[in-house]
C-alpha cells in the first residue's frame, strides 16, 4: 500500500464538503486544531510529570557507590 494520492484527496475533501457543507468546515477544521493542541498540551504534562518522578531515582542512582571488581579479573 502506497501513500495518499492526489485523486484521493479530492475524492475525500469532497465527500467532507457533502457531510459539512462549506460553511462548517472552517469550524471543524478549527476544533481539529483546538483538539490537536490540547492534546499535545496534556502529553507534554505527562511527559513532565514522569520526568519530575525519575529525577530522585536517578539521583539516588548516582550516589550509589561503585560496582566491585570480579573476582575472574586477573591483577
Amino acid at each position: 500500500m502506497g501513500s495518499i494520492g492526489i485523486s484521493e484527496l479530492l475524492v475525500l475533501f469532497f465527500i467532507v464538503l457533502l457531510f459539512f457543507g462549506a460553511r462548517r468546515i472552517p469550524e471543524v477544521a478549527r476544533a481539529l486544531g483546538k483538539a490537536s493542541r490540547e492534546f499535545k498540551k496534556a502529553r507534554d504534562g505527562v511527559m513532565d510529570e514522569f520526568e519530575r518522578e525519575e529525577e530522585p531515582l536517578k539521583k539516588e542512582a548516582g550516589s550509589e557507590p561503585a560496582a566491585e571488581p570480579k573476582e575472574n579479573e586477573q591483577k
